[in-house]
C-alpha cells in the first residue's frame, strides 16, 4: 500500500505541476457542451440529454484517462522497475484515473446541466450513476492504455481495441442511467448495477493479472 501510495501521489503532483493537461480538458469539456447548446438548445429531450451526456463522457475518458500510460517514457518505465513491483504500479494508474475521471465527469455533468438544462427527476440517483460510468470508463480505458502502450501504433491500437469494449458498457450505462429520468421504480435496475460493477473488477482482475507480463518487456 505504501507503494501504491506513492506512486498516486507521483501522479497528483505532476498533474497539479503540469496545469494545462488539467486546463485543456477542461476546455474541451465546456467548448463540446456550448457547441451542443449553439446547435440543440437548452431543452433536448431526456433520451437525447442522455445519450449525448454519455458521449461526451467517453471523450473526456480518452482524452484525460488515456494518456496515463501513453507519457510514460521507456527510461522512466526502467525507473519505476526498479523501486516498484507491476501490480503496485497498474493499480496506482487504475486509483488515480478513477479520481481524475470522477471528478472531471461531475464536472460535466455541472456544465451540461448549465448548458443543456435538468430533465433528470432523481438528481442524487443520476449523481451516483454518474460516478460509477467514470470509474467504469476510466478503468477500461487504463486497462487499454497499458496494453497500447506497448505498441508502437498505440493509439490506433486503443481505438482498435477499445471499441468493441466500451460500446457495451456505455449502452448499459445509459440504460441504467435512464432509470434517473423517471419517478417510476424500474424493475431489473439492481440486476443491471451488478452486471456493471461486475464489469468493473472483472476489468481490475485482468489488469493485476496481465499487466505484469508487459511489464517484464
Amino acid at each position: 500500500m505504501n507503494h501504491i501510495w506513492a506512486l498516486v501521489k507521483k501522479d497528483f503532483l505532476l498533474e497539479i505541476r503540469q496545469q494545462y493537461t488539467f486546463y485543456g480538458i477542461l476546455l474541451y469539456v465546456a467548448s463540446t457542451i456550448f457547441v451542443l447548446y449553439m446547435a440543440m438548445g437548452s431543452d433536448p429531450e431526456e433520451k437525447v440529454w442522455n445519450g449525448l451526456f454519455w458521449m461526451i463522457q467517453l471523450f473526456i475518458c480518452i482524452n484525460a484517462v488515456a494518456k496515463s500510460f501513453l507519457a510514460e517514457s521507456r527510461g522512466r518505465m526502467l525507473y519505476f522497475y526498479t523501486i516498484a513491483g507491476a501490480r503496485d504500479f497498474v493499480l496506482s494508474k487504475l486509483i488515480f484515473n478513477v479520481i481524475l475521471m470522477v471528478l472531471m465527469t461531475l464536472v460535466s455533468l455541472l456544465l451540461f446541466q448549465l448548458f443543456m438544462g435538468n430533465p433528470v427527476h432523481n438528481p442524487l440517483k443520476f449523481v451516483g450513476i454518474v460516478c460509477l460510468g467514470g470509474c467504469s470508463l476510466s478503468l477500461v480505458f487504463t486497462f487499454l492504455a497499458a496494453i497500447a502502450a506497448r505498441a508502437q501504433q498505440s493509439a490506433a491500437l486503443m481505438a482498435i481495441m477499445g471499441f468493441p469494449l466500451i460500446i457495451p458498457q456505455v449502452l448499459l450505462l445509459m440504460r441504467i442511467s435512464n432509470t434517473a429520468f423517471s419517478d417510476v421504480i424500474q424493475a431489473g435496475l439492481p440486476s443491471l448495477v451488478l452486471m456493471l460493477v461486475g464489469l468493473d473488477i472483472m476489468v481490475i482482475a485482468l489488469a493485476v493479472i496481465l499487466f505484469p507480463f508487459l511489464w517484464k518487456d
